[in-house]
């Protein structure tokens, strides 16, 4: 377990954890491999679906909690460095870089614990493709939120019943916001605390890059082991979120006026209409319910 802990947080290649515990560099492979096995059932204890009775305890801000009353957690894509084969490439290349992603694409709750990952996605994959084709294939079990509850999803994703995206053609980034001023408009207003709320999910993703180094630059592994890596870093992040009480990172990345870089922010807003009209329809009218519930407290 040290051995792959040390292999998965500082990224060392097979000949430097070989000499730092003297083993031979077959007991290292051998052994990295048995615990990633383990690591694939401790991942299904530790990234478990979201419970939709769960109070929003962990809003800190009270506005935003009476306001957003019925959000479930925030879903989002982050890129993860891949090594590809040469021939198969061309797809996992990231948008305008040489180098090769996955798109993982992840639900996080207000604590900044991963409760749904799906990895393995192709570095091009549009976001809003990602979440589609997860809903529609049943071996996912994606955890669709009941009618009366939403996930929050940036502008790559369809606004419809059960994820809510800010309103386009509006400011929405914080760093907007910290270089351009106050919120002006009633959409700025939404945008803004809609930002605010879904930015756990970057922080999360901001922990579980630093902390584990082999997501900036996977050594060339199978591709499956590559995806079976990812997965037990996020279950190894929400291991320490939950029993960790004193944590240098998390404390870090606790404070929302952090700055963050989310490797999927600049994607084009989603065109897909795949989803029911009336089911975005319903969504535009809530959305309107927040904002001007939200613009009479300004």
């Amino acid at each position: 377990m040290a051995m792959f802990l040390m292999t998965v947080s500082h990224n060392l290649r097979n000949r430097l954890v070989k000499n730092r515990f003297q083993h031979s560099g077959q007991t290292v492979h051998k052994y990295f491999h048995q615990v990633l096995d383990a690591m694939m059932k401790f991942s299904k204890e530790m990234i478990t679906p979201p419970s939709f009775n769960d109070k929003l305890s962990d809003i800190s801000n009270r506005r935003l909690r009476q306001v957003f009353k019925d959000v479930v957690g925030a879903i989002d894509g982050t890129l993860v460095h891949a090594c590809i084969p040469s021939d198969k490439q061309l797809p996992y290349r990231g948008r305008g870089k040489g180098e090769c992603f996955q798109n993982v694409m992840a639900i996080c709750d207000f604590d900044m614990i991963f409760k749904y990952v799906v990895v393995g996605w192709e570095g091009t994959a549009h976001d809003s493709r990602v979440l589609r084709e997860t809903i529609h294939d049943s071996r996912h079990n994606f955890p669709l939120p009941p009618p009366d509850k939403y996930y929050l999803v940036d502008a790559a994703y369809t606004h419809t019943r059960g994820f809510m995206a800010p309103y386009l053609n509006a400011r929405y980034w914080l760093n907007d916001f910290r270089s351009g001023g106050r919120a002006n408009t009633k959409k700025e207003v939404f945008n803004q605390c809609h930002s605010r709320l879904k930015n756990i999910i970057e922080r999360a993703f901001g922990v579980l890059k630093t902390r584990f180094q082999i997501l900036k630059r996977m050594p060339s592994y199978s591709f499956d082991t590559q995806r079976r890596i990812v997965l037990a870093c996020f279950a190894l992040h929400n291991f320490l979120r939950k029993t960790s009480i004193n944590d240098e990172l998390f404390s870090q990345y606790d404070d929302e006026e952090v700055q963050l870089e989310n490797s999927t922010q600049n994607q084009t807003p989603s065109t897909d209409n795949s989803f029911r009209a009336s089911e975005q329809l319903f969504m535009q009218g809530f959305r309107e319910q927040i904002v001007n519930q939200l613009f009479s407290n300004t």
